[in-house]
């Protein structure tokens, strides 16, 4: 099999990267970046840090920071106002998943105009796009080294998997002193993203040799530094760490692929607007558990990574250990089920079913090692309940 690799054109890792962003721009031929960011990160001071930089490097930037949580074709529409206003030649995204889905969208429909459910999958984008740099504020979801962006149809509540190179960033930029204030609830679901993001590309139908190098150091990352990020906040160790795990599972199920856990957690966002990490956190020993007969060695080789079991165990124990480790891992990051969440249960029912289509038309269950039906999909949505 050959697998095709993409990653971005360049990349900055480390503490103070951010301060380096100007540069990256500049010698990247660019000018008028349009920061495309949220409320909070304005709120706080982050933004204007980033755009002092940007200006001290003699750039023009302008920020759009009308972006939302699960952005939406709606919440797009401003944007690209604003890139039309400013006349950008670039966009950043920076803040978490959100920003940066939105970002990346953007870019696309900037330079081709139409709506996002033109490009969702199936349909493989190789562009035109305006250059994307990417600069994650969250240690998760990966999204700086992705080809993918999520955005919900406004009209069907459906939470659009769109990719292709077009979705890229050019560069990324990745600081760990941007994450040091992240609460205990976003540490926990930001990192749980990312270990998921990890063991899917690994156990992937698309799984490759170079994703799995990544995944596999990424999941033993996590494993030793998650619980201590999440426990706490200024052990700038355990960020470093997580930072550089959640890049490393982004370039993983970029050049491999996510799975049924991605699958099932986009509806459940769009339906009842749980974050992205924590509504993957919610299905990921169910449904690791669903899957793990059907390749026990790979789900192994993820057991051992993580520090839950050892090469004495056979294939089929370690990877009964992973589920048991996930749980608890869930467990002591206080992962909530979603009746704990408060998601009404008549309302979870009668939208199963759409939510088990969506799951399905989504491709991602296409790559589990089992390839769910519908009805299967529906009784683990009924398991994970609560």
């Amino acid at each position: 099999m050959v697998a095709s690799l993409s990653l971005p054109r360049i990349l900055r890792v480390g503490p103070g990267a951010a301060e380096e962003l100007g540069d990256v721009i500049l010698g990247l031929g660019l000018n008028r970046p349009l920061v495309v960011t949220d409320a909070f990160l304005v709120g706080t001071g982050a933004a204007e840090r980033l755009t002092a930089t940007l200006h001290k490097a003699g750039l023009h930037p302008r920020v759009f920071s009308d972006t939302v949580p699960d952005p939406t074709t709606a919440s797009l529409a401003a944007g690209v106002k604003a890139l039309d206003e400013h006349e950008a030649d670039s966009v950043i995204g920076f803040g978490g998943g959100s920003p940066m889905d939105t970002a990346k969208a953007l870019a696309l429909l900037g330079v081709q105009g139409g709506h996002m459910r033109d490009f969702k999958a199936p349909r493989v984008n190789v562009g035109p796009a305006l250059p994307v740099i990417a600069v994650p504020t969250t240690a998760g979801s990966g999204s700086e080294a992705t080809q993918f962006t999520i955005i919900t149809d406004s009209a069907t509540d459906e939470k659009m998997l769109c990719l292709g190179p077009a979705f890229l960033p050019l560069a990324a930029v990745v600081d760990v002193e941007l994450t040091m204030s992240m609460p205990p609830r976003l540490t926990a679901d930001t990192g749980i993203d990312a270990l998921t993001h990890a063991v899917e590309a690994y156990v992937s139908r698309k799984a490759n040799p170079f994703s799995d190098s990544l995944a596999l150091t990424a999941i033993g990352t996590i494993g030793r530094h998650l619980r201590r990020a999440y426990a706490d906040g200024s052990d700038a160790e355990a960020r470093e760490a997580m930072m550089l795990a959640a890049t490393q599972a982004g370039i993983a199920f970029s050049n491999s692929s996510v799975a049924l856990v991605h699958g099932m957690s986009r509806p459940i966002g769009a339906h009842f607007h749980v974050a992205h990490g924590l509504s993957n956190a919610m299905l990921f020993p169910a449904v690791t558990a669903f899957s793990v007969s059907a390749a026990p060695g790979r789900y192994a080789d993820c057991a051992r990574a993580l520090g839950a079991a050892t090469a004495a165990d056979s294939d089929d124990a370690a990877a009964d250990k992973l589920v048991d480790a996930l749980r608890v891992l869930c467990r002591d990051l206080e992962v909530p089920t979603p009746r704990v969440y408060g998601v009404d249960e008549a309302a979870w029912k009668r939208l199963t079913p759409l939510m088990a289509e969506q799951a399905l038309a989504s491709g991602s269950p296409a790559n589990n090692p089992v390839v769910p039906t519908a009805e299967q999909i529906q009784d683990l949505y009924a398991r994970i309940y609560g």
